[in-house]
């Protein structure tokens, strides 16, 4: 596989230096992309690095996943983000390892492979400069000049960009230029890849390489991934969508995917999957044909959800999203773990209902009408029974007199009740 031809395909480069094709045809190269280690998941937005590794290591190259403990041991120096908060080495390190498992499932880090991937972090070598020793070996290579000519640092500079900028802000290129330059001695790395904003900081470590060693290195970037709605990708109203099943149920991971626009998903089916040219190109030719049958976002949620969280987890939330179509069933609901029965139903009135009363098993006037007052009368929820309009965990009940026990109980203390086709309640029974 050709990796450029690859990326360029699927719309996942915005920029490089002259002669990295060159270099990528030459021979087997080692490259890397940096991680941000201030949680213990990486989220959607750290997909399309994770992708371009994977197609990296695919073409038959060396991909290096460099988590960035130095900076994490810093923080964020704007104070803009509040996800960026000064770490101990403790907690870098385990997040650490939590995002080595998350990358474990797309890069090849096992075999005894020439190829087989890495993982590094940088505070591993940064933490043995003291301030003289970085700026007499790093400093002195890169003039004052050479840095203020940056877009990102000419933009804090300006006269309407507010607070300015600090230091430890300004360093940082040199910081990231230093990793580079490490990881072409030590490794024999030859190319660092990133989103399109950090165009500044990997040329600066080209720069250094060039000037402290006489060497060659190179530079990729993708671009940053934008909605057609202007909105930042990755983002949902309760935060960042993660790829860490506890922070982000498969169930909401897929749903993501499944809810993008027909523009999005045309665009992110050739970034986000591993489907070939001809199969993409039949998928959007199929769906323009028929938009309303949703067919991109269907196939891009399955083949993401699965990519991330595997098989089993896709088909639990393929069965899960059915639920709200009135498509599934009582073993469906049973079979399903709490988190993703919760975040279905998440905004359903709920009820609360004690235990006791399914000692001997409750009558469905007496939990229905007297305990949780989901019907006003017994006359309404006869009228409901009859007309064929009640179910409970998906199962139609057709006797007034039916009576609901402990056996009936969702991930052992949950009850759904539905009125018509889409009227949902939930009961919770508590001990």
């Amino acid at each position: 596989m050709n990796f450029i031809e690859e990326l360029r395909w699927r719309g996942m480069i915005h920029d490089m230096t002259p002669g990295t094709e060159a270099q990528i045809k030459k021979e087997m190269t080692v490259g890397y992309i940096g991680f941000d280690p201030t949680a213990d998941s990486l989220h959607i937005g750290n997909l399309v690095g994770i992708l371009i590794l994977k197609h990296f290591q695919m073409a038959g190259h060396k991909p290096i996943a460099l988590v960035g403990g130095a900076t994490g041991m810093i923080g964020d120096p704007s104070g803009k983000s509040q996800e960026r908060n000064l770490l101990d080495e403790d907690t870098l390190r385990h997040n650490q390892e939590a995002i080595k498992k998350q990358l474990m499932r797309f890069l090849d880090f096992e075999t005894g492979a020439p190829n087989r991937a890495e993982m590094v972090n940088n505070y591993d070598w940064m933490k043995e400069y003291s301030f003289l020793g970085f700026i007499r070996d790093i400093g002195k290579h890169i003039t004052v000049n050479y840095m203020m000519a940056k877009d990102s640092v000419k933009k804090r500079l300006a006269p309407d960009s507010g607070s300015g900028m600090s230091f430890t802000e300004f360093s940082y290129q040199l910081v990231q230029g230093t990793d580079f330059l490490h990881l072409y001695q030590t490794m024999n790395c030859k190319l660092q890849m990133g989103g399109s904003d950090q165009w500044g900081n990997i040329i600066t470590g080209t720069e250094l390489i060039r000037r402290k060693l006489g060497g060659e290195a190179y530079a990729l970037t993708s671009p940053l991934i934008t909605k057609s709605d202007g909105g930042k990708f990755g983002k949902t109203e309760s935060g960042n969508v993660w790829l860490d099943a506890s922070r982000t149920s498969p169930y909401r991971f897929y749903q993501f995917w499944l809810n993008v626009t027909d523009e999005d998903a045309g665009k992110f089916i050739k970034i986000f999957t591993l489907l070939d040219s001809g199969e993409i190109e039949s998928l959007i030719a199929e769906h323009d044909a028929a938009p309303h049958t949703r067919i991109l976002q269907k196939r891009l949620a399955r083949e993401v959800t699965m990519l991330v969280h595997g098989k089993e987890a896709f088909n639990v939330s393929e069965a899960a999203s059915a639920i709200l179509f009135g498509k599934g069933t009582a073993e469906t609901l049973k079979e399903m773990d709490e988190k993703t029965f919760l975040d279905i139903f998440e905004g359903v009135p709920l009820y609360d209902a004690d235990a006791s009363i399914l000692t001997t098993g409750v009558k469905l006037a007496d939990l229905l009408v007297d305990k949780t007052g989901i019907f006003t009368s017994k006359g309404e929820l006869r009228r409901m029974v009859n007309g064929g309009g009640l179910s409970i965990n998906k199962e139609k009940i057709t006797d007034f007199e039916h009576k609901i026990t402990k056996d009936s109980l969702i991930s052992g203390q949950y009850l759904l009740v539905q009125k018509g086709k889409k009227n949902y309640h939930l009961i919770k029974i508590k001990n």
